[in-house]
């Protein structure tokens, strides 16, 4: 089974930093993309970065580059999401996710369009 557990959320304040890992379990295979998303209460499930396998193609919501950094390394089956400069409005509930086949980048946006989740770390900014 595809098992993805994410960690490194918690309270941080405005323009502070932190760095959320998703590790996923030794019985899951190799996708070709990896993303990040976070949801805040009453809101829809947003979309924040995605990565290839190779680590050579990144993308990245408007509202967060050259912000946030998604990373990956593959021999340990984590994938991160380094953010800095953090803002009130980034606090959300951040769930890692993946998918089984690369496409359009659009497409890497839609939640839909991944097949596995994890739970959900939380993060909140305060100002």
């Amino acid at each position: 089974q595809v098992q993805l557990v994410e960690s490194g959320g918690g309270l941080v304040q405005a323009g502070g930093s932190l760095r959320l890992s998703c590790t996923a379990s030794r019985r899951t295979p190799i996708v070709p993309v990896m993303g990040w998303f976070r949801q805040a209460p009453g809101k829809e499930r947003e979309f924040v970065a995605a990565i290839t396998w190779s680590g050579g193609s990144t993308l990245y919501a408007d509202s967060v580059k050259g912000r946030f950094t998604i990373s990956r390394d593959n021999a340990k089956n984590t994938v991160y999401l380094q953010m800095s400069s953090l803002k009130p409005e980034d606090t959300a509930v951040y769930l890692c996710a993946a998918r089984l086949q690369w496409g359009a980048a659009e497409t890497l946006k839609e939640p839909k369009n991944y097949d596995y989740w994890g739970q959900g770390t939380q993060v909140t900014v305060s100002s």
